[in-house]
């Protein structure tokens, strides 16, 4: 069992779907492959078929109490079901603690569960919980600070998949390392979504001598996240998050920009698109001459998927972590994995850094 990742999930929506439905997707992937959809069949000796699901937390009346094989296809999910025969888990999902998890919008088609909130310390340990996952909404700050405390007690690596700020502050990263526990965080990229695209185009740019004069993100979706975005109090953070993961990039070469000629982050809720989003991307610049130039592309992917195979691979590495008895913020892994690192390398450097980390801790065979 030591080579099992036992995986906790906080809020069972789309991304816990596209999860839980991809590591039954890949069970049968081989290490000889080339698998379509996935960074790394086989990462440090840890398999997909390595992942099992260990504990599932949600508010909604809907979700609560249902086996979480039910429960990812439960409304208002509405993501692709690419693995719609999920086999019964046996997995609960318990009452999780709500404080500011649930925003003005989402409460509109979205009632609490009864009762309590159970003891997640308890079942974290219970279950032997190694890594918990937090796909909590954006602008749950209270809430996720709040089970960060709970994943301390219970001795759990932890894996920032939303912008609320923890890898990268120096207060969390030292409660991490002061437990002996790994945190992987901020924000999760998708493996080919706006903000890696945005980076890598930005990056062309300036490795081509064109430096950057404006440039624009607008993203549209139909899901859940879309939807509480709309409360413009709860964007804030994911604002920060996007804009940062493209300014660092143009800052890193000694460049810079107005804030008011750089605009990333969510622009609306379309219902009809359900879980897929659509970004339109600009840049603007001079090339040769100063002759004025620009670019525009239009990316449509299906949102939650475009992350699960990033957060297969992150829940790996915080396993290879606790195994190796390292603590703290994983820089490497969270510069490639996250859009809100410790520290903003180039994608290019980020992936280095990270294959560099499992090669250095791939379990030992016996």
């Amino acid at each position: 069992m030591a080579k099992k990742v036992r995986v906790a999930i906080i809020g069972v929506g789309n991304c816990a779907s596209s999860l839980v439905q991809g590591v039954h997707y890949y069970s049968g992937a081989k290490d000889d492959e080339l698998v379509p959809g996935l960074m790394h069949v086989n990462l440090g000796g840890l398999r997909i078929s390595d992942i099992e699901f260990s504990a599932a937390f949600d508010i909604d009346k809907n979700k609560v109490g249902k086996d979480l094989a039910e429960a990812i296809f439960t409304k208002p999910n509405c993501t692709t079901r690419f693995f719609p025969n999920v086999p019964k888990l046996d997995i609960p999902v318990h009452r999780g603690m709500t404080h500011d998890g649930l925003g003005k919008y989402l409460s509109e088609i979205i009632e609490k569960a009864p009762g309590p909130t159970d003891n997640i310390v308890q079942i974290l340990k219970e279950t032997k919980t190694d890594v918990v996952v937090n796909y909590l909404p954006v602008g749950s700050e209270e809430a996720t600070k709040w089970y960060v405390e709970q994943i301390l007690d219970a001795g759990c690596a932890f894996v920032n998949c939303i912008p609320v700020f923890i890898s990268r502050e120096k207060y969390w990263q030292g409660r991490f390392e002061s437990m002996g526990l790994p945190v992987i965080g901020d924000d999760i990229k998708s493996q080919v979504g706006a903000t890696i695209l945005h980076r890598v185009l930005t990056n062309l740019f300036l490795d081509r001598g064109m430096p950057i004069d404006h440039t624009y993100q607008l993203n549209t979706g139909g899901n859940t996240d879309f939807l509480n975005m709309l409360e413009r109090s709860r964007l804030s953070s994911k604002k920060e998050s996007k804009t940062n993961a493209v300014k660092s990039q143009i800052e890193r070469r000694g460049q810079s920009i107005d804030a008011d000629d750089i605009h990333v982050g969510p622009s609306d809720f379309v219902a009809w698109q359900k879980d897929n989003k659509i970004c339109f991307l600009r840049i603007e610049g001079k090339h040769f001459g100063d002759v004025p130039m620009n670019l525009e592309c239009r990316l449509s992917v299906e949102d939650s998927p475009n992350s699960a195979g990033v957060v297969i691979d992150a829940v790996r590495i915080a396993k290879l972590a606790l195994v190796a008895g390292i603590s703290g913020s994983l820089e490497g892994p969270s510069s490639y994995f996250m859009k809100s690192p410790p520290i903003q390398y180039d994608d290019y450097e980020a992936r280095k850094r990270t294959e560099k980390f499992i090669k250095q801790n791939a379990l030992k065979v016996k």
